[in-house]
C-alpha cells in the first residue's frame, strides 16, 4: 500500500458507502440513521490501478467531553493525524452546515493533504451544495455519488500525484529486509499469514477493552455503555511473537431481544467474523458467567468447526478466586460437554493480567485444530478401542468397524468404514470422539467423525438381476444345436 486515506465528515454523509465501494465489499454497516459507524475500520482499497489503505471513521461530532460522542470524535481525530490524505465529505443536497465549517478548519490545521468531496451529487438538487462547498476554503470540490459510483475517475486523478510522492518517500525510507538462510544457502520461506481470531460474547463483556490491552493502545472505542461496538472490526498485531488478525464483534443478545434493524446487522456481521476466524475466543463476564446466551455463542463456534478458547474477564474484581475458579471449571464441563478439554483462561482486560496465558492458549488451540494423525496409528488405536468396548449389536446385527482414516483438518475430520452405520448408536460415536481427544491430545477442538458403509463402494449394487423366466425366454429364441 502506497498511502493511507481517511474518509471523514459529519454523520450520515455517506462515508461508509464510499468505503465499501473503494474496498469492493460490503464490509462496513450502512443504514439511513446517522451515527452507525463508531470504530475505525481499515480496508485495502482499489481505484483504477491505484492501491492504498482506506479508513472509515465515525461521524465528526461537536462534543469534546467524555461522552460516547466525544470519545468517537477523539478516535476520528486520531485517524486524521495518522492518515496521509483526508477525504472530507459533505452532503451536497443539504449544503454546507456550520458543523462542516468547524471541521474544515480543524482539517486545515491537522492534515496537509485534504480533498473535499460533495457526496450525493447526482441530479440538479445538489448543484447548490456543490457551489456552497467552495466557501470551505479547501479547493475545488469533487462532485461524487458514493452510492452510484459517480466521480470516481476525478477522485483517482486527484490521488495519483499524491500517491507518487508517498511512494518515493516510502522507497527512500524502506529498511533492508532480513532473510533467513539455511546451511546450503537457500532462503527459507516463512509463513507470515496472520492467525485469524474472533472475540465474541454478550454485550459489555469487555471485548473491545481486551483487544485494546493486547494492542497496547486505545484502538477500539470502549466505555461503560453496553453495545458500543457495531461493526466487526479487524486489527492486525503481533502477539507473543505470532502475527495475528483479531476481530472485535458486536455483543450478541438473545434473538427475542434483538428488535432493532441495526443491531440485527451488527450481530450478522459478528457471525460472519466467526465463520472467517480460525480461533474463536468466547469472552465471559466473571460476575454472570455461562448464561444461556454464552452457551449458545460457544455452541455456535463449535458447530462452525472453529477452535474455541473460553476466557473469563474482569478477574481482578473477583474476591475469592480459588473458589470461583472451581465453580467455573465444574460449570464448563457440565454445560459445554462438546468442548471438553478446551482451555478456560481467567483474564483482566483492565489490568492486562492473564493476557500471555490467553495468547499461548490461542496458539495451542490453533495447533490442535490443524493436527493430523497417521492412518496406521489410527487403526492401531481403533483396534484397542474395539477390544476395550465392542460396538453393540442392535436387533442381533453385529456392527463391524473395519478401517479408519483422517480425511481433513481445520477441524480434524475422520471417517470409519463399517457395516450398518445407521444402526450405530450416537453414544458409541461419542465414545470414539472422546477417545480421540484423550489419546491424540486434541482437547477442546471440534472433531467430525463420520461412519460410512463399505457397501457404498460395491460396483454391482443396484444392478438388476436376471430372473429365471427371463432367462428361459431368452434361451427359447436361440436355434437348437445338433
Amino acid at each position: 500500500m502506497s498511502f493511507t486515506l481517511a474518509i471523514v465528515g459529519r454523520p450520515n454523509v455517506g462515508k461508509s458507502t464510499l468505503f465499501n465501494r473503494l474496498v469492493g465489499k460490503r464490509l462496513a454497516l450502512v443504514d439511513d440513521q446517522p451515527g452507525v459507524t463508531r470504530d475505525l475500520r481499515e480496508g485495502e482499497a482499489r481505484l483504477g490501478d491505484l492501491r492504498f489503505t482506506v479508513i472509515d471513521t465515525a461521524g465528526l461530532e461537536e462534543a469534546t467531553d467524555q461522552s460516547l460522542q466525544g470519545r468517537m470524535r477523539r478516535l476520528t481525530e486520531r485517524a486524521v493525524e495518522m492518515a496521509d490524505v483526508c477525504l472530507f465529505m459533505i452532503d451536497a443536497r443539504a449544503g454546507v452546515t456550520p458543523t462542516d465549517e468547524v471541521f474544515a478548519e480543524i482539517l486545515r490545521k491537522k492534515n496537509a493533504h485534504v480533498i473535499l468531496a460533495a457526496n450525493k451529487g447526482e441530479g440538479r438538487a445538489a448543484d447548490g451544495g456543490v457551489i456552497e462547498a467552495w466557501s470551505l476554503g479547501l479547493g475545488e470540490p469533487l462532485r461524487i455519488s458514493a452510492e452510484h459510483g459517480e466521480g470516481m475517475g476525478e477522485l483517482l486523478a486527484q490521488l495519483m500525484p499524491l500517491a507518487d510522492g508517498f511512494a518515493e518517500r516510502a522507497q527512500a525510507q524502506a529498511p533492508q529486509t532480513d532473510v533467513d538462510v539455511d546451511e546450503e544457502g537457500h532462503a527459507e520461506e516463512v509463513d507470515n499469514k496472520p492467525l485469524q481470531i474472533a472475540v465474541v460474547g454478550r454485550p459489555n463483556a469487555g471485548k473491545s477493552t481486551l483487544i485494546n490491552a493486547v494492542l497496547g493502545e486505545d484502538r477500539l472505542l470502549t466505555g461503560p455503555e453496553a453495545g458500543i461496538t457495531r461493526d466487526a472490526i479487524s486489527v492486525a498485531t503481533e502477539w507473543n511473537g505470532r502475527q495475528m488478525r483479531i476481530f472485535d464483534t458486536a455483543g450478541m443478545r438473545k434473538r427475542a431481544k434483538v428488535q432493532d434493524k441495526l443491531e440485527k446487522l451488527s450481530v450478522s456481521d459478528g457471525l460472519r467474523a466467526v465463520r472467517f476466524a480460525e480461533v474463536v475466543v468466547v469472552l465471559l463476564d466473571v460476575e454472570i458467567p455461562f448464561e444461556q446466551q454464552d452457551l449458545r455463542i460457544a455452541d455456535l463456534a463449535e458447530k462452525e468447526g472453529r477452535a474455541v478458547v473460553v476466557a473469563v474477564n474482569k478477574w481482578d474484581v473477583e474476591p475469592d478466586k480459588q473458589a470461583k475458579l472451581a465453580v467455573l471449571k465444574e460449570a464448563f464441563d457440565r454445560l459445554l460437554p462438546q468442548l471438553r478439554g478446551a482451555p478456560l483462561i481467567t483474564v483482566s482486560a483492565k489490568t492486562g493480567r492473564g493476557l500471555d496465558r490467553l495468547g499461548d492458549a490461542i496458539v495451542r488451540a490453533h495447533e490442535v485444530w490443524n493436527r493430523r494423525v497417521p492412518t496406521a496409528r489410527l487403526n492401531q488405536w481403533l483396534t484397542g478401542m474395539l477390544e476395550a468396548h465392542p460396538p453393540p449389536a442392535p436387533a442381533g446385527k453385529r456392527i463391524k468397524l473395519r478401517y479408519m482414516t483422517q480425511v481433513k483438518t481445520r477441524p480434524p475430520g475422520f471417517v470409519v468404514m463399517c457395516s450398518h452405520p445407521d444402526k450405530l448408536p450416537e453414544s458409541y460415536t461419542r465414545y470414539l470422539v472422546n477417545g480421540l481427544r484423550d489419546d491424540f491430545d486434541m482437547p477442546g477442538t471440534p472433531i467430525r467423525l463420520t461412519m460410512r458403509s463399505q457397501n457404498d463402494q460395491n460396483p454391482f449394487k443396484g444392478r438388476k438381476k436376471s430372473t429365471p423366466s427371463r432367462l428361459r425366454k431368452h434361451l427359447g429364441k436361440r436355434p437348437l444345436s445338433g
